[in-house]
């Protein structure tokens, strides 16, 4: 082989194979700062993905979102810890918080958290998010709106019901 050709064989190897390398760290770090989304169903009974079933591991971090159990949350007097349980359609998770939590934060309002499972039905978080509902409108919207009736989408196409 040409010395020439050799030469730029060997640059061009090189190149690709640092870009690959390049590539495969950037994906195994992506991969490491994931944030898989759950409910407290899917904590504590497992994810189906697919054909698989995936049940997080103690120390994954994750983000779960459910209802404030009404009466469950615990406020510490000496300090800004929390803890609550989350539930949606089955079993209850507790979640530990230490912060101040957001103005929406309530029992029977729905959130969501980030942290890390610390115990098959326990996560610590440290990122607490209120999820307003659906309902919400800007004020200034509302003030636009005043006197308008309000029609939900469901009713809005619905076909008449006919009597006879």
């Amino acid at each position: 082989m040409n010395p020439r050709r050799q030469k730029r064989l060997i640059v061009i190897s090189a190149i690709v194979l640092v870009i690959g390398a390049a590539i495969g760290l950037m994906l195994y770090a992506l991969s490491q700062n994931i944030d898989l989304f759950y409910t407290p169903s899917e904590v504590i009974d497992g994810k189906q993905i697919g054909q698989v079933t995936e049940v997080p591991q103690v120390g994954q971090r994750l983000r779960i979102g459910g209802m404030v159990v009404p009466g469950s949350v615990k406020r510490d007097n000496e300090s800004l810890a929390v803890s609550f349980d989350l539930i949606d359609t089955g079993p209850i998770v507790t979640v530990s918080y230490q912060g101040l939590l957001p103005d929406l934060f309530r029992e029977g309002q729905g959130i969501v958290a980030t942290g890390v499972l610390t115990a098959e039905n326990h996560i610590e978080a440290h990122e607490v998010l209120a999820k307003h509902d659906e309902e919400y409108m800007p004020p200034e919207l509302a003030e636009k709106m005043k006197g308008i009736k309000h029609v939900k989408p469901e009713q809005a196409y619905s076909t008449p019901k006919v009597s006879g």
